[in-house]
């Protein structure tokens, strides 16, 4: 029976049942141990937003603190994704090549967890959503859950995986809640899930947006525009089929996007249909992304980059309109 808890309880859940079953995962990154033993805190503070609290004590000498220095450490956890310039090299130079170049017979089980997105006033350094930049490299798995029960089981299934896992946690998700089993349960990489069913327009979108799809899909369902929105889970694998079948159902395309336009996962799944689907189109196809500009601290402008449902219902009438 599956109980409702946050997504960041789902996540600190996989890590600890991970723990429990296999005693070679540990988490180490910033802050995880910090605060330890300092006046008023019985507990380390679980990283900047609390998400390993509670795991120092349960796994003692797993759960460790690492320098504010990326560039000497990567392994289980970097704080933001915006900090992965100057690691880089290690990632997608070494841990994403050397099963490749090994020949098949080296593995690299790491996940690196990290926090990415705008929307919290944390300004153009701490906000950005630089998934695609990982979906690039041959050899990693990309994963960005937009749920508590997906983020629960895609972090079990990227901790047991052999190969490097980038694994995105949007920071505006954290207090989400939703239904989550107690057990463990891993979820299959390379498998979409289509969130809501309709006939009209396919919206494809992943992380915080799967979210503001649905809010704009339901404000156009009472205009009779059904939409069927398609979260992709993973950017890499990436389950091309069931977007091609989605398309191919309802003929329209929207693909929503929180990164910037250039090179995105909104340009490769448009680039995608436009290739293998472009016979069942009865509409160009829209993308909704934040523009081509660092993130805004201003709240205003932050609110006016992200993308909302307002602008999602926008692009979708369009589309909806286009040669009937």
């Amino acid at each position: 029976m599956a109980r409702t808890i946050t997504y960041r309880e789902a996540v600190n859940e996989a890590l600890a049942q991970e723990m429990e079953r296999d005693e070679s995962v540990i988490v180490m990154g910033e802050d995880n141990a910090g605060g330890e033993g300092s006046p008023g805190e019985m507990d380390a503070w679980g990283g900047v937003l609390g998400v390993t609290k509670g795991l120092y004590h349960r796994f003692p000498g797993r759960v460790l603190d690492t320098p504010i220095s990326e560039s000497a450490f990567i392994g289980a956890a970097i704080m933001f994704v915006d900090f992965m310039g100057v690691c880089f090299d290690q990632i997608y130079n070494q841990a994403a090549k050397f099963r490749y170049m090994f020949g098949g017979k080296a593995v690299t089980p790491v996940v690196i967890r990290t926090m990415y997105g705008a929307g919290l006033r944390a300004a153009a350094q701490h906000s950005q959503c630089l998934y695609p930049l990982f979906t690039h490299v041959p050899g990693l798995k990309v994963v960005v859950p937009a749920t508590p029960y997906d983020a629960k089981g895609l972090l079990t299934a990227a901790i047991r995986d052999d190969d490097p896992v980038i694994f995105f946690e949007h920071k505006a998700l954290y207090d989400m809640a939703g239904p989550v089993p107690e057990e463990g349960y891993a979820l299959p990489f390379g498998e979409a899930n289509v969130v809501r069913e309709g006939n009209d327009v396919t919206i494809v979108t992943l992380g915080r947006m799967v979210h503001t799809s649905l809010e704009a899909a339901q404000q156009l369902a009472g205009a009779g525009v059904q939409c069927e929105v398609v979260d992709l889970r993973t950017t890499s694998p990436l389950d091309e089929d069931t977007v091609l079948e989605s398309v191919e159902g309802t003929g329209r395309l929207v693909v929503v996007d929180e990164a910037n336009p250039r090179c995105s996962v909104a340009a490769d799944i448009s680039a995608l249909v436009a290739r293998k689907a472009f016979g069942a189109l009865r509409a160009p196809i829209e993308m909704v992304t934040a523009p081509h500009t660092p993130v805004p601290f201003s709240n205003t402008l932050e609110d006016l980059y992200v993308p909302d449902a307002q602008r999602i219902a926008n692009a979708v009438k369009a589309v909806a309109e286009w040669a009937r």
